[in-house]
């Protein structure tokens, strides 16, 4: 068993230590094709560029894509010494979007105005920096899988 596996290795071997047959002038092509200088011209990048960018911008322009309409988000929260704004559109970071309470802290509602471009946000309120509360007003959202109540809030193109 063992001699046959002797013999097909010695085949093998054999047959790798055969001289291979290169083309004398293959040398000679690959050092001319690497020493030739190729023309390189950036014209027609550039042109293929501006028409793509001329198209992207031209059809955001017709459609009114990033256009942004201002919002205001209200919430009733009398009791709270601070509200913040948190959502899709600020990274959910509460030190972005700060509300401000409308007629003083004790009259309890707090504002914030926010320019939104057309899409769909998830938003929450994050009241005294610990509790999260989702808009009464907004459609809630599915759950988050970390069991923060947020609300939704689709921005149509106008």
């Amino acid at each position: 068993m063992f001699e046959d596996r002797d013999e097909a290795l010695d085949r093998v071997v054999r047959h790798l230590r055969r001289p291979v047959a290169i083309d004398p002038t293959f040398d000679r092509r690959v050092m001319a094709a690497i020493e030739t200088p190729r023309r390189r011209t950036i014209a027609p990048w550039l042109a293929i560029a501006a028409v793509v960018a001329t198209v992207f911008i031209g059809r955001a322009w017709l459609t009114g894509a990033g256009t942004a309409s201002a919002f205001r988000f209200e919430l009733v929260a009398p009791q709270a010494a601070s509200v913040s704004l948190v959502g899709d559109f600020n990274d959910w970071d509460p030190h972005r979007t700060p509300m401000t309470a409308r007629g003083g802290r004790t009259a309890g509602t707090w504002t914030a105005v926010l320019p939104l471009a057309p899409g769909r946000y998830r938003y929450a309120f994050l009241v005294d920096g610990a509790e999260w509360r989702a808009d009464p007003r907004a459609p809630a959202a599915q759950d988050d899988d970390f069991g923060t109540p947020s609300s939704v809030l689709t921005v149509e193109r106008s």
